[in-house]
């Protein structure tokens, strides 16, 4: 299982970023979620999405700015970002296997792409 998130880089504050994740054909009927972390914390959930898409969850701290969506024929996982934080500064990993907000539920991780958001 393969896993590859692109689409990472720097942003002004305000500005908006996509992140994509591929995916192989196994994960296609797991739930799949976005997950982050900054420097010197801990990985934090962002958003999750069910394989038909039914079902999304979303961290408190990205409600409303953040758009998780999955295109299971292109067997790609987004995530639109927009009105980027300072505090949305890290790296972003996709996963699969849940839907809910906790990282343990979810078995392949990708490798992870830099968000970073300046000034």
């Amino acid at each position: 299982v393969q896993l590859q998130a692109s689409g990472g880089g720097l942003v002004q504050a305000g500005g908006s970023l996509t992140l994509a994740c591929t995916f192989s054909e196994f994960t296609l009927s797991n739930g799949m979620g976005w997950f982050r972390q900054a420097p010197g914390k801990e990985r934090e959930f962002v958003a999750a999405i069910s394989w038909s898409g039914a079902i999304i969850n979303y961290g408190d701290s990205v409600k409303g700015r953040f758009t998780i969506s999955r295109d299971n024929p292109k067997e790609t996982l987004f995530l639109q970002m927009n009105s980027l934080k300072l505090e949305d500064t890290g790296v972003y990993y996709c996963a699969a296997g849940s839907y809910q907000p906790i990282a343990r539920w979810y078995r392949f991780w990708g490798q992870g792409t830099l968000v970073t958001v300046s000034s």
